[in-house]
């Protein structure tokens, strides 16, 4: 996903700016008038940026349908790509209660930047609001209670630096199998720590998401991916719903 950042000029115009925040005004006064089946009339107001990120995601699931094992994200914020995710489980495979989701983030922001990420990222971007991962768990529970087998926990948080928390998670988690690790972490050293981290996890058709790849405001991502695999080693593919979003079949 493209993020906007003070540092960084808007992929948006005017225009664009102009009708999301005349979109976002109707739906503050509308949301109580739509009645119990409220989120059906959500589609009036999602954007074709929004829409194409939901594609964009539901065409990764579908290529890991047949494939055993969890699904990791590196960066979270506020949740979106994991209940995304929650939900598309739900949809594909409503009972594959092995397909646990796990999300990592300080949920502070960057913890550090490295002279490898240029000048764009400063530590402490992308914070969310003190505390707001006990209010994303309790979403991710409300959307796992719209699915089969609700009784049966399938997702967790992990908060702090993927540095130091993947290595204790890997340990208390040596049967994981990762069918889908996302990294949309946007800085060098995080990235390049999960990529050699999750390395012996992976299956043939397990797939690697990057969410930065090719980005000029985030090189460190790219970087990562270079030291740590090889550009050349890869046959790396691209979404037509999203700019920079990349990933690669483990295997292929």
């Amino acid at each position: 996903m493209v993020k906007k950042l003070a540092r960084q000029v808007s992929l948006r115009n005017e225009a664009d700016i102009s009708g999301k925040d005349q979109l976002r005004a109707i739906l503050s006064k509308g949301v109580d008038a739509f009645g119990p089946y409220w989120e059906y009339h959500l589609p009036l107001f999602i954007t074709r940026q929004a829409l194409s990120r939901q594609l964009y995601f539901d065409n990764l699931y579908r290529q890991i349908v047949d494939v055993p094992g969890v699904i990791c994200e590196f960066g979270v914020q506020w949740g979106a790509s994991l209940a995304t995710l929650a939900n598309l489980r739900g949809i594909y495979e409503p009972y594959n209660y092995s397909r646990e989701l796990f999300g990592f983030d300080t949920f502070s922001g960057f913890s550090a930047v490295d002279t490898k990420d240029g000048d764009n990222c400063a530590v402490g971007d992308y914070s969310v609001t003190g505390g707001y991962e006990k209010e994303l768990e309790q979403i991710l529970k409300l959307h796992e209670e719209n699915a089969p087998l609700a009784h049966i926990p399938k997702f967790s948080l992990i908060k702090g630096d993927v540095s130091h928390t993947l290595p204790t998670w890997m340990e208390g988690n040596p049967h994981a199998v990762i069918s889908m690790a996302i990294f949309d972490m946007d800085v060098y050293r995080p990235t390049k720590d999960a990529l050699e981290l999750v390395i012996p996890r992976l299956t043939r058709g397990s797939l690697l998401v990057f969410d930065e790849l090719n980005c000029r405001a985030f090189p460190g991502e790219t970087q990562a991916l270079s030291e740590v695999l090889g550009l050349d080693k890869l046959r790396l593919r691209r979404s037509p719903h999203q700019p920079y979003c990349s990933w690669a079949v483990w295997g292929d």
